[in-house]
């Protein structure tokens, strides 16, 4: 797991993001700082897009406040990865590997995340516009309060994961295995179900689903 922390300017509690070499090395006992303290962001910044450019497995990398736009992930594996309050946008990907991996208070806008296996990683108050997950297995994840508009999880596995709080609206999530997923106060506005076993899953009382 990623175990860099916060930035170690004077007083500043923002996350910071890891160095990287000249070889292509992540630094484990440099001295790191957030973007807005970084004196070489520009080149913190290239160097991580670089290491995962060249890397297919990606192991306890910190990029958080990194905005990435048109990459393909595609076959990308991330392990222990801090990528929280992230930008994601126009990010075109299949078969996309993540475990325990941190995605909180991320931005994905127009991504097509197809067929990705993601496990035991968090998507807390994320934001979600146009985005595909479909034909993905998500499970054991962390989607409590985000907010979905115009995206789908369609023909994925959700077993077991959260969506407590989270705000759905125009977003599909049919034919999926909600089984013991949670959706507790949970707000939906034209959201489809259809063909997933809503029974298994656990809804706020009262609750009426669109099944169509």
């Amino acid at each position: 797991m990623f175990s860099i922390g916060l930035c170690q300017y004077p007083g500043c509690r923002n996350l910071a993001v890891s160095r990287i070499d000249e070889n292509g090395s992540i630094l484990s006992n440099a001295e790191v700082f957030c973007l807005e303290h970084d004196e070489k962001a520009e080149e913190t910044r290239y160097n991580v897009y670089k290491y995962i450019e060249n890397h297919d497995k990606i192991i306890g990398l910190s990029m958080s406040g990194i905005h990435f736009s048109d990459i393909d992930l595609s076959g990308k594996k991330f392990y222990g990865c801090d990528l929280r309050n992230c930008t994601f946008s126009s990010i075109h990907s299949e078969f996309c590997r993540m475990r325990m991996t941190m995605l909180d208070f991320s931005l994905f806008s127009d991504c097509n995340l197809l067929n990705s296996n993601m496990q035991f990683t968090s998507f807390s108050g994320s934001t979600f516009s146009h985005v595909l997950f479909t034909n993905s297995d998500l499970v054991h994840n962390n989607f409590n309060g985000i907010t979905a508009q115009q995206s789908s999880f369609d023909d994925s596995d959700l077993y077991n994961s959260r969506f407590i709080r989270a705000k759905l609206f125009n977003t599909s999530i049919r034919n999926c295995n909600i089984k013991q997923s949670s959706f507790q106060e949970a707000s939906f506005e034209n959201v489809s179900f259809k063909h997933s076993n809503t029974r298994e899953a656990n809804f706020s009382e009262g609750v009426e689903l669109q099944n169509d």
